[in-house]
């Protein structure tokens, strides 16, 4: 059995534009953690898998959509790891199960399907406790693992670096990543998040809630950039697939459409636009969810993930 293994590679990236412009670009491969609980999926779930040991439960229950990284990498870990897994899907049951929905399940995850409706009230305490009158006790995991574990788990990203650099960016999602990365930086350099969600900016203030909860402390030396969402989650443009061949091309590195793949063509769009100044140094996470790519070639007309494997 493979076990994730940390701290992660970090390589150069070679690029033309950086050298025009006078940047050092590094990316930190979380990807590479582990094939099933990869990127930040394995940070937010070590510090949870521990706490649900030393609350003696031997099982965990999560929620997530029926493409949802995270459900996929709960599913894997917990079974190697000897719990019982329990996820909470989105909607209801679809007549063919998607890619990731049968990993789980091949995992040993028993998989449950809740309407759209009531799925909107999961993180209400009565819906928990109804669940532990349905199907017995369990530790509780938040849909997409953020929580006060996860953001200890990713804080360790930034002491994995072991050379100095001005600025390190991840995607943003439910925020934790980035509040771990934060938390990790203590006040020194600057974090950029890039946001896979359209509309209002809820993020930051969700980011701040967390670094607060968790250090006791706000900070100011993080932003979170909304320009390179793609019209939203899960949406994705001719010109992001095509950067996404050519980066995979160029490197020999895959990325995906959700996030990945949006921080990354927003970072080269900032280091084109005079973003960063000669002689910053950038590390960007590559925080994993490639699992995700079967998604986008079931629902994309144009997107393939064939070219990648």
């Amino acid at each position: 059995m493979i076990r994730p293994q940390t701290p992660s590679p970090v390589y150069l990236l070679n690029e033309p534009l950086f050298d025009e412009k006078g940047v050092q670009v590094y990316l930190k491969r979380d990807d590479q953690i582990h094939p099933y609980v990869q990127g930040n999926k394995w940070r937010k779930l070590k510090y949870n898998l521990l706490e649900a040991r030393l609350q003696q439960q031997n099982t965990i229950l999560t929620f997530g959509g029926p493409y949802s990284n995270h459900i996929y990498a709960t599913a894997a870990a917990a079974r190697m790891f000897h719990f019982r897994s329990i996820g909470i899907i989105r909607g209801e049951e679809p007549t063919i199960k998607s890619p990731t929905l049968k990993f789980a399940a091949s995992q040993g995850m028993e998989l449950y399907y809740m309407d759209r409706v009531t799925y909107r009230h999961i993180n209400e305490p009565y819906s928990i406790e109804s669940l532990r009158v349905q199907l017995g006790d369990f530790y509780y995991v938040p849909e997409g693992g953020t929580n006060q574990y996860a953001i200890e788990g990713a804080s360790e990203i930034v002491s994995e670096i072991d050379f100095a650099f001005d600025y390190i960016t991840s995607p943003v999602g439910t925020s934790g990543t980035l509040a771990g990365i934060v938390a990790g930086l203590n006040g020194r350099n600057f974090a950029i998040g890039f946001s896979s969600l359209k509309g209002e900016d809820t993020l930051t203030t969700k980011v701040n809630a967390l670094l607060l909860e968790y250090t006791g402390r706000s900070f100011t030396n993080f932003s979170i950039n909304f320009n390179y969402h793609f019209d939203g989650y899960a949406k994705i443009s001719s010109g992001l697939v095509e950067f996404i061949h050519q980066f995979r091309a160029k490197h020999n590195i895959m990325l995906e459409p959700v996030y990945t793949g949006k921080m990354m063509y927003g970072l080269y769009d900032l280091i084109q636009t005079d973003y960063f100044k000669r002689g910053d140094v950038i590390v960007a996470v590559h925080t994993g969810g490639l699992q995700g790519l079967c998604g986008f070639e079931n629902h994309f007309p144009g997107w393939s993930s064939s070219s990648f494997s």
